[in-house]
């Protein structure tokens, strides 16, 4: 049964003459205290807070003075008494409440500065399980639900960075705080329980290795008001999870313009494409467009690999997103900002090509300082009308030795590099997904069409402009290899991609008719494997 109101009208101001300070995070906080001094506030506070307030030369009422009772547990206990939660939560122009204070000796609190222990940033250091156990704040959440839930009266502050307006406030009202103020930073600590709650959630649920959980918490803190979405009549935000994975998020902006919406989402693309590939194996580009990979190649350097990538589709590549896989040199950047790029993100860049960069002052510039880690464990949220589709991520993998050869000629070994690369690459293409590649690079790329047949014509098509803006003789496709996300579920996907030149295919298999598609590569005379994993991305 739901709790009634007594209906009773919240005071539009309300003078600040006691409060409660108890923060992890000590940033600001004795400047505040001052300023509450200054104004004849009685300053109560715990352990650690009222220690550095005192050292600060103010008067301050320790905790224990208040409930009277020692703090106890190593700091468990030390606010979860009545005479806390009491001067927290009653209402004041309330005569049963009044009462009740005045039979229990409780004093009323108006103010409460709380912030958490630190539980996201223990489990970030790497901090084993017990610890990140104890850096669950109990007390805190406690404290700041009730100061909010009785916003009425009392006003709850939890982000030091806040602790300049409260302090205007106080001083331009005479000590006081308005009720729109108390709604404004009470919402604001509603959602800062609610986001560390689901921090805990989580952290739990991946310690049990719940990948879907029963309850679906998701936790993300605003980095930052975008200009508008994927159009400019949509409104937009960047929120950051807290995560370590290299990436956007974590990355540094060297310069450039602030980014996108849609930089964003292309930025990320390229980034964990080319963390597919290992820096010390090989050096590796990718060029973004549209969240789709119009290039991708390897190379001896970051410069072969980047004109490699840019041959596929020379149109296209305007106006991309450029991924690095190593740090980026002056022969690569000098490559790369002979058309315009909106991106460039890498794990690093040395000082000669910054200054090259730096040329182009809209360049944005993101540096991850390595590599993400392309078979780590996680999961992906999508939002749909009414609810999320959560998955695990596609950390799939697949190396030559699962491979499954179905036809009767055998790739060559130069095939079996290329289709392995191809395969990758096609993972982080939309589907239907077809991608050329020869010689470590890709020489056509079909994305995100309604059949497997028309991305495999698309991508042949895009092969042939360029052999004809090229002046070649043949397109790049003629030696190639093919790679499908999916299976074919005719012959007519392949048949099209023998046509365009392809002399092996990798595939997921699985289809009702595998046969009839093996019979048509073994009549064309390549060789075919299966990989028995299929790479879906929409």
């Amino acid at each position: 049964m739901a709790v009634k109101s007594k209906n009773i009208p919240a005071p539009q101001s309300v003078k600040i003459k006691r409060a409660l300070l108890s923060v992890s995070d000590k940033a600001g906080i004795i400047e505040l205290a001052k300023t509450l001094n200054k104004h004849g506030i009685e300053l109560v506070s715990t352990g650690g807070t009222a220690k550095a307030i005192a050292d600060a030369g103010l008067p301050v009422k320790d905790i224990s003075e208040v409930t009277n009772f020692p703090e106890i547990m190593d700091g468990r206990v030390k606010t979860l008494h009545p005479s806390v939660h009491g001067g927290i939560l009653a209402i004041r122009d309330d005569e049963e409440h009044q009462q009740a204070m005045s039979e229990h000796g409780i004093t009323p609190i108006d103010l409460v500065v709380v912030n958490l222990y630190p539980f996201k940033e223990t489990v970030a250091s790497g901090a084993n399980y017990a610890n990140c156990v104890e850096n669950i704040d109990i007390g805190g959440p406690a404290m700041i639900r009730a100061s909010a839930k009785n916003h009425a009266y009392v006003t709850i502050m939890t982000d030091p960075s806040d602790y300049a307006e409260i302090e205007t406030l106080l001083n331009d009202n005479d000590g006081s705080v308005s009720l729109d103020f108390r709604k404004k930073v009470a919402a604001k600590a509603f959602a800062l329980t609610a986001s560390y709650d689901s921090a805990v959630s989580n952290w739990f649920a991946k310690q049990q290795e719940i990948d879907l959980p029963q309850k679906l918490s998701v936790s993300a803190e605003l980095e930052e008001v975008l200009r508008y979405g994927e159009n400019p009549h949509q409104i937009a935000a960047f929120y950051k999870t807290g995560e370590n994975r290299p990436g956007v998020a974590t990355a540094t902006q060297i310069q450039g313009k602030k980014l996108s919406y849609n930089n964003i989402n292309d930025t990320d693309a390229a980034f964990e494409l080319v963390s597919e590939f290992d820096a010390d194996e090989t050096a590796v580009i990718a060029i973004i467009k549209h969240a789709n990979p119009c290039g991708v190649a390897t190379g001896a350097t970051l410069k072969e690999a980047y004109l490699n990538a840019y041959a596929c589709d020379t149109v296209s590549a305007f106006g991309g997103i450029v991924a690095a896989n190593q740090k980026l040199d002056a022969e690569a950047a000098t490559e790369i900002v002979k058309i315009f790029t909106e991106v460039i993100i890498a794990p690093d860049a040395d000082d000669a090509a910054k200054e090259i960069i730096a040329a182009k002052k809209n360049l944005r510039l993101l540096l991850t300082g390595s590599l993400a880690n392309p078979v780590e464990a996680g999961r992906t949220i999508k939002s749909v009308s009414g609810g999320y589709l959560v998955q695990t991520k596609d950390n799939g993998r697949i190396t030559k030795d699962e491979l499954k050869v179905v036809t009767k000629r055998q790739p060559t070994e130069q095939e079996f590099n290329d289709m392995l690369f191809a395969f990758r690459v096609a993972k982080h293409v939309k589907s239907n997904a077809i991608v050329y590649v020869k010689d470590g690079a890709t020489v056509g790329v079909g994305a995100g069409q309604m059949s497997r047949l028309d991305s495999s014509r698309i991508a042949a098509r895009k092969a042939e402009d360029v052999r004809e803006d090229a002046g070649n003789e043949k397109a790049h496709t003629i030696g190639s290899v093919v790679a499908s996300d999916a299976f074919f579920p005719f012959a007519d996907g392949l048949i099209s991609a023998v046509d365009a030149g392809a002399t092996a295919a990798i595939q997921p298999g699985g289809s009702m008719r595998d046969a009839e598609v093996i019979e048509a590569a073994d009549e064309a005379g390549i060789a075919m494997v299966f990989t028995g994993m299929r790479h879906f991305k929409h």
